[in-house]
């Protein structure tokens, strides 16, 4: 089996699990130096695929950890899951990059974005627990490519 449609089923469950949650504020983080930025503009292709990216830090995972993104523009309260990336959590920066197509046609101009580091920490031997690192939500610009 594909890793890839693994993570990007993953990205999608850690998103929906933070969109049931409260919402954080732009730049939060839940420990000291775990941080998720976004960059300040998105790309899409011509067929509708939109690349989010941004950078992460995040220490002390003892699970899968993944950086989820979701996307929504205008007054709609509508997101979309956009991929699910794999992270590492060795305390330094690194960069991320979500890929995915929207079900719906989004136009180029404002958007926002939720970015979340996630850990399906191990629970009973299962990684299932879901553990917040970092979570930032931003408004950027979405372009074509």
């Amino acid at each position: 089996m594909s890793v890839r449609p693994v993570l990007g089923t993953l990205g999608v469950a850690a998103a929906t699990l933070l969109l049931a949650a409260p919402a954080v504020p732009a730049a939060a983080a839940t420990a000291a130096g775990e941080t998720v930025t976004v960059d300040p503009t998105a790309r899409m292709a011509e067929d509708g695929t939109v690349t989010l990216t941004g950078t992460y830090r995040c220490s002390g995972a003892t699970g899968a950890v993944f950086v989820g993104s979701t996307l929504g523009q205008n007054a709609s309260s509508t997101r979309y899951g956009i991929g699910g990336s794999r992270a590492l959590c060795d305390g330094k920066e690194h960069r991320w990059v979500n890929s995915g197509k929207p079900s719906s046609t989004l136009e180029p101009g404002a958007a926002h974005v939720e970015a979340t580091v996630m850990e399906l920490a191990p629970q009973d031997g299962l990684p299932l627990m879901p553990r917040l690192h970092a979570t930032v939500q931003q408004d950027i610009t979405l372009a074509k490519s």
